[in-house]
Parts: structure tokens; sequence; C-alpha cells
């Protein structure tokens, strides 16, 4: 889970206008955060298979926001994958 704090911040850092909380790319953002997150907590708890499914059920998600974006705009989606350091 995130915190408060961290995810006013994460959305300061991704959002398109004032008080921009359902833009794609601030989702994509806060998917991209909870994700490591998680995967850190698995590192640790190996047969934790509860938690594992809601990991795949958030990659699942930010790709298909990530497949929406680059649909509609090709440039927004670039700069969002050079910003988070994903792999496309």
């Amino acid at each position: 889970m995130l915190k408060k704090e961290e995810k006013e911040e994460i959305i300061k850092g991704s959002e398109t206008h004032e008080g921009d909380t359902g833009s794609p790319e601030v989702q994509i953002a806060i998917f991209t955060e909870k994700i490591k997150k998680l995967t850190e907590h698995l590192k640790t708890h190996k047969k934790d298979n509860h938690s594992r499914r809601g990991l795949l059920k958030m990659v699942s998600k930010r790709r298909k926001l990530l497949d929406y974006l680059m649909n509609t705009n090709k440039k927004r989606y670039t700069e969002v994958v050079k910003k988070l350091g994903l792999r496309k």
C-alpha cells in the first residue's frame, strides 16, 4: 500500500494539469509504484500467492492503460515510458 504522502508526491510528478488524478499518466505512475512495492514484498514472502495474484492484476491494468495511451497519443506514451523507466 502507498501512503497518502507518497501517492500525492507521485500525482504531483505526473499530473498534466492542476488537480489531475485520473489521467492515464497519473494512473500508470501510481500502478508502477505499487508494483515496485509489491515486488519487493514478494521477494521476501515467496509463497504469498494472494498478493502475487494482485500483482498480476495490477500489471495487466497498467499494460491496458499503456496500450490505450499508445493508441491515442504516441508522444505522451513515449514520455511516460521514459519517465518511469519501463521497458518499451
